[in-house]
């Protein structure tokens, strides 16, 4: 066993890897900022343990187990480069939260050889997943960036700027497989918080009663318009001098109008067409009342006041 920088590195009689770093997340590997480890499941580790797997002759591709110990939490990963500072490794965000890891905590890594895969099964975590034209072709893009998977794991795939977690559900033909040159069918569960269409025609057909009440209080009522009064200004004007305004100022009257509101055919079937010709009489009573707060000082009601001018100079 052969001490380095504090972390114990084990070289067994076999030629499995056995090595504890210090793990960091992407963001806080050194130099540029490395978006494109984000968006696999490969890790970044140092020099020193490029040197030691290759005294060792894994097997290729090379893959690893990632464990940590104080939460019993495991995955596995590829790895993508060895520009690691010593006594350090780098993991993509997604991989620290499954692992339940902190910035800076232990985390052991030991080689591993995984069956290939034949069989996945994913669950969006989210409903916008299925805005996507083709999730399948979108998927197999992103896993290109992946060399394994493991069962239990939520990744993340980031597409049109949009991330998108992914809760690995099955694998077969075990609970961690390699995606590396393999040939695998893959099926997705609905997404969570997804209601099927049958469940929402059951749901609805459960109100119907309520709906039929309501839609016959509507039916009584089709014959009249229903109205809203919208007042044209509201607030309160200011001067651009700061002065304070007037008396005369201080209560402008408030304009108001009546605008018709249609009444919606809960009666509706899809497919027809109805065209409703009735004229229905609007009731003036809130121009009335916009009538009387305008000519409160003798003046039209109207929504604007004022002569108009011609730009145009007439001759005499």
């Amino acid at each position: 066993m052969f001490h380095f920088s504090g972390f114990n590195m084990m070289f067994p009689e076999g030629r499995s890897f056995h090595a504890t770093y210090k793990c960091f997340s992407v963001s806080m590997l050194p130099g540029n900022e490395r978006s494109d480890v984000e968006k696999g499941g490969k890790i970044i580790m140092p020099s020193s343990a490029l040197d030691t797997l290759t005294r060792l002759n894994v097997e290729y591709p090379m893959l690893f187990k990632l464990t940590n110990g104080k939460k019993s939490r495991s995955s596995h990963a590829g790895v993508l480069e060895f520009v690691a500072d010593e006594g350090k490794c780098y993991l993509p965000y997604w991989m620290m939260d499954n692992l339940l890891l902190e910035e800076g905590d232990i985390l052991n890594i030991e080689s591993v050889s995984l069956p290939v895969a034949t069989f996945s099964k994913f669950q969006p975590h989210s409903t916008d997943f299925l805005d996507i034209t083709n999730p399948k072709a979108v998927l197999e893009n992103a896993l290109r960036n992946f060399a394994c998977l493991t069962k239990g794991d939520v990744i993340a795939i980031k597409y049109n700027k949009k991330v998108y977690e992914l809760c690995v559900l099955e694998t077969k033909p075990g609970n961690a497989v390699s995606i590396i040159e393999c040939d695998m069918n893959v099926e997705f569960e609905a997404p969570v918080g997804y209601k099927d269409h049958s469940e929402t025609q059951a749901s609805g057909s459960g109100q119907k009663g309520s709906a039929g009440s309501a839609a016959g209080e509507v039916s009584g009522a089709a014959n009249t318009v229903l109205e809203e009064v919208v007042e044209t200004f509201q607030g309160s004007g200011v001067r651009l001098d700061g002065k304070k305004k007037k008396e005369s100022q201080l209560e402008t009257p408030v304009l108001k109008k009546v605008l018709p509101r249609g009444v919606p055919d809960y009666d509706f079937e899809f497919g027809l067409i109805r065209f409703d010709r009735n004229i229905r009489p609007i009731s003036d009573r809130g121009s009335e009342e916009a009538a009387g707060a305008g000519n409160a000082d003798g003046a039209d009601a109207e929504s604007f006041h004022g002569t108009g001018f011609s730009m145009k100079k007439t001759r005499k």
